[in-house]
């Protein structure tokens, strides 16, 4: 008896192979891959604001390829902190070890998880590393899906130079007729300063960067470097304070400049991140109520930032933060969870996804949250040649 049940489960299995070797388009039926689930592993940086809105936008991409036939879920994950590099790396491998189809990855520091990238890629997982484009040549990224963090940061360095005296939108100095979709990117900013006085901007300010030594914050730093350091007018007090990314710390680091250096020392603070930009808020409106007795914002100290989330888009709106620097949290889900559903059927994908950053302002903040508009992903298209 055995030898016979052994044969017959051996022919049923190659019954089973073969049937599921058609559904995928082996004989050149079509594909069934797209009814399969389809497990994207997910992991922010941490569960502050700005991955929360990418996380939120990971699953409506996931829910609205749903709609169109498919089977995606989005685990996500996140450290506890920006500063828990072994959480995130245990995080990654425990993708690896459940092999999920995808993992996605913003990373907390690049360098710290490039182990755990390199177990996924030994296990045959696609990886997808969203909030930066720069290569990592050491490690096999599928896409990049983000921003180039120098160019975000002249971005806002720009929108300072603006608001203390030269063109552009936000000050007083000249003002340059833009329409409220005109993307205010690097580009535009290069030639709206091309020839201008560099005498104009005259302010003096601090920096609060974020984890000190990481490859974001550096390079953010460069990029505000490598535009500010040429207008002598713009001077900045003592070296930046780190503050990890971190509202708390923002609020914290914000106090400690403005009893060093006193809110008549300072005209604006760029907080690198929405994070420690809205604690830098909250404190220097705080100071100054105390000071004046007045809520009149944007207050003696103008706070400039990065990231941009429905929060802070409030917060501009109001008056309460100048000008922030758009990185696109919803665009990193909503492609993200394209880029994911592509590698899992076996498509080539774009190897950079750029989320040019841009300068929001009072006379744009509306075509952001909350009801920003997405391109529509082509899901009967990706569905028909998935495999």
């Amino acid at each position: 008896m055995r030898p016979r049940t052994t044969r017959l489960l051996v022919a049923l299995l190659a019954v089973v192979v073969a049937a599921v070797g058609c559904g995928r388009g082996g004989d050149g039926e079509s594909s069934v891959r797209h009814q399969e689930e389809i497990v994207i592993g997910w992991t922010p940086g941490d569960i502050t604001g700005v991955y929360k809105t990418a996380t939120e936008f990971f699953q409506a991409g996931a829910e609205d390829a749903n709609k169109h036939g498919f089977n995606v879920e989005v685990l996500s994950r996140a450290p506890s902190a920006h500063t828990a590099f072994a959480e995130q790396v245990a995080i990654i491998e425990d993708f690896v070890s459940q092999n999920v189809d995808v993992i996605a990855i913003s990373p907390v520091d690049v360098e710290a998880i490039k182990p755990a990238i390199r177990r996924a890629n030994e296990a045959g997982i696609p990886v997808i590393l969203v909030n930066l484009l720069e290569n990592q040549p050491d490690v096999e990224i599928a896409s990049y899906i983000g921003f180039d963090n120098a160019d975000a940061a002249a971005v806002s360095a720009y929108s300072i130079l603006d608001y203390f005296g030269g063109p552009g939108v936000l000050g007083s100095g000249p003002k340059v007729d833009v329409q409220p979709d005109t993307y205010l990117d690097r580009k535009w900013w290069e030639k709206t300063y091309e020839n201008v006085d560099k005498e104009q901007s005259q302010a003096s300010g601090a920096i609060i960067e974020g984890v000190a030594g990481t490859l974001f914050s550096q390079e953010r730093l460069n990029g505000f470097h490598s535009v500010a350091d040429s207008y002598p007018g713009i001077k900045l007090q003592g070296a930046p304070i780190a503050a990890d990314w971190n509202r708390e710390k923002g609020v914290k680091a914000t106090e400690t400049l403005l009893s060093r250096f006193g809110a008549d020392g300072l005209d604006f603070i760029w907080a690198a991140s929405n994070e420690m930009g809205l604690g830098a808020m909250l404190t220097a409106e705080r100071k100054a109520v105390l000071a004046t007795g007045t809520t009149a914002p944007p207050g003696k100290v103008a706070v400039f930032t990065n990231d941009v989330t429905p929060e802070s888009v409030n917060a501009i709106k109001a008056g309460k933060i100048v000008a922030e620097t758009h990185h696109g949290f919803a665009e990193w889900g909503w492609f993200g969870t394209q880029v994911g559903v592509q590698l899992a059927c076996g498509q080539d994908v774009p190897k950079q996804v750029d989320i040019r950053p841009r300068t929001v302002w009072k006379g744009n903040a509306q075509l952001f949250y909350p009801d920003i508009e997405l391109p529509p992903i082509k899901w009967d298209q990706i569905k028909a040649n998935c495999r």
